[in-house]
């Protein structure tokens, strides 16, 4: 088998069934199990540092495997540009969805207060109870793809881990989908709640939530492609992601989580997470 189509296979996995598995634990759990998926959602955060710190910015900074300052300079320009763009993509979407809704407004801070805020599913439970279903489409739309934006560097982790590889058993490439497969799940379960809370079926709300994990197996065929091209696209295409993905961790994932659970619990359950990462990556 090409190792690219087996790419999609594990990116399939990892990407839409692990957020729809997600997604379907979140709509069958109770409403007040905010605080389990705050520590999931803590968890899944140190998983993700560990891999960001002690995996794919070290293979950037020698993707050939030998020290050369050029690269570490390459490295910081692709972690900027990374978090940057992950940053870019959320704002512009907050300005197209947040003025519609009448409890935001200018006394409000910009960084978003509420759960629901974060993913957009007020943006949606707004248009559905004005009954306009056109808007409520386009709302949709939106929310989907916010919770899609991040999957797409996480793809790119998949693919990038492949390059190289000779068998489509490489052991880098399966960790790196396994990891991002477990860290889907509470994802996928923060994700569900607040739609199906919302007012969201919940069947429709475990499909949304499904469907956002495609850009994984996207992200994954740009990851490889790039890693393919040489030492330096590889550079560029491992720093990007982890730029892409601190943005994600720090930006979503942990205030997520602080907001579901204002306590220190999260804190604890994110040094449990890199350590479990940390396992992973060179056991």
């Amino acid at each position: 088998m090409p190792v690219y189509c087996w790419i999609i296979i594990v990116t399939f996995i990892s990407g839409v069934l692990g957020t729809g598995l997600g997604g379907l634990i979140g709509s069958i759990a109770k409403r007040d199990s905010s605080k389990v998926v705050s520590l999931f959602l803590s968890f899944a955060g140190g998983v993700m540092l560990s891999i960001v710190c002690f995996d794919l910015i070290a293979d950037a900074i020698k993707p050939s495997g030998e020290d050369s300052l050029s690269y570490l300079f390459l490295t910081i320009a692709g972690l900027i540009i990374g978090y940057l763009t992950v940053y870019a993509l959320n704002r512009l979407i907050d300005q197209n969805t947040n003025h519609e809704v009448k409890h935001i407004d200018k006394s409000h801070p910009e960084t978003a207060d509420d759960l629901n805020e974060l993913i957009h599913s007020d943006h949606y439970s707004h248009h559905r109870e004005t009954g306009n279903w056109r808007e409520m489409f386009v709302a949709g739309v939106i929310m989907a793809c916010a919770i899609a934006l991040h999957n797409l560097p996480e793809g790119m982790v998949i693919g990038v881990s492949y390059s190289g590889a000779v068998n489509v058993m490489d052991r880098a490439g399966l960790v790196m989908a396994i990891v991002i497969g477990l860290h889907n799940i509470p994802e996928g379960m923060a994700v569900s709640v607040p739609l199906i809370s919302g007012g969201m079926p919940k069947l429709r709300a475990v499909l949304v939530t499904a469907l956002s994990g495609a850009p994984t197996i996207i992200g994954a065929l740009i990851g490889y492609a790039l890693g393919e091209l040489g030492p330096v696209a590889l550079c560029l295409a491992l720093s990007f992601a982890a730029g892409a993905m601190i943005y994600v961790v720090f930006g979503e994932l942990i205030p997520e989580a602080i907001l579901m659970w204002r306590s220190k619990k999260p804190a604890f359950a994110i040094l449990i997470g890199m350590i479990v990462g940390l396992i992973v990556i060179y056991i």
